[in-house]
């Protein structure tokens, strides 16, 4: 194992036994400790990951609608980025689930943000990752995530798909057009390139080095789309290259019998 993955876990050990401080202030937002936050190094420096959090706040308002009155679902909320911006940039915050495979963050979640905040919940779901959760239940097409049929207005996912092969990516969106009402929308970014094979692990010589299982999974533009079309939803929007890493955006909505957006 890579000795900056030896330190992390080793941090997180402590941390969870009371050894380092699992928190620090910035304002009146609490942020997980830097050893504890997932992504580059910018994400370190206390300033940058709440106006991350922040942005991504900015951004559902202003792309996706997001208002008090909806319920939104973040798969993969990691240390809680999005919640914490959510919770700085709105003065009224929706209703908001975040659910993570990593049980320390979920733990982390439920600790520093949920017991303070009723509208805010935490699940932690065992879905097998070979690079977040490699014990986990491997997916079947019988996955459901522990809510209701169209529970959600937005289901946002950040550098999630970037992270996942295509048979995991199939279930998840299939998950995510059950949980959605009639006219919810989907964020999520991902790793997708004209030209090049279908679906590629960690990629020799892409915007990167990648170390580790499925440290970057890169997508045939068109082939990931046909993903997102066969599970019922209709691109909306495509921002290319834009986000961490190098990745894009898709904002997609449910689509009708009609192939319209409802």
């Amino acid at each position: 194992m890579p000795l900056i993955e030896n330190l992390h876990k080793a941090r997180r050990f402590l941390s969870v036994h009371g050894v380092l401080s699992d928190h620090v202030r910035l304002g009146a937002s609490v942020l997980p400790a830097p050893h504890l936050r997932f992504g580059g190094p910018e994400f370190k420096d206390d300033n940058f990951f709440l106006a991350s959090g922040r942005k991504e706040a900015q951004r559902l308002l202003d792309r996706c609608g997001l208002t008090p009155e909806n319920r939104i679902l973040d798969i993969g909320c990691g240390v809680g980025r999005l919640a914490i911006g959510i919770l700085s940039q709105m003065e009224q915050a929706p209703r908001y689930c975040g659910v993570d495979v990593d049980a320390h963050s979920v733990r982390w979640c439920k600790r520093y943000i949920e017991a303070r905040q009723s509208r805010f919940h935490f699940d932690r779901v065992n879905a097998s990752n070979r690079r977040y959760n490699p014990g986990g239940v491997d997916l079947a097409a019988s996955f459901h995530l522990p809510y209701e049929n169209a529970s959600f207005e937005l289901i946002y996912l950040y550098s999630v798909f970037s992270h996942m092969m295509p048979k995991d990516v199939e279930v998840y969106l299939a998950e995510f057009h059950r949980l959605l009402t009639r006219r919810g929308q989907v964020f999520l970014t991902g790793f997708v390139e004209t030209d090049v094979p279908n679906v590629v692990e960690n990629p020799p010589g892409y915007r990167g080095e990648w170390t580790g299982a499925l440290h970057c999974v890169r997508y045939e533009k068109h082939y990931f789309e046909s993903l997102i079309r066969e599970a019922g939803f209709e691109i909306r929007a495509f921002d290319y290259g834009q986000e961490t890493d190098g990745q894009s955006a898709y904002y997609l909505s449910r689509a009708n019998h009609d192939g319209g957006a409802t």
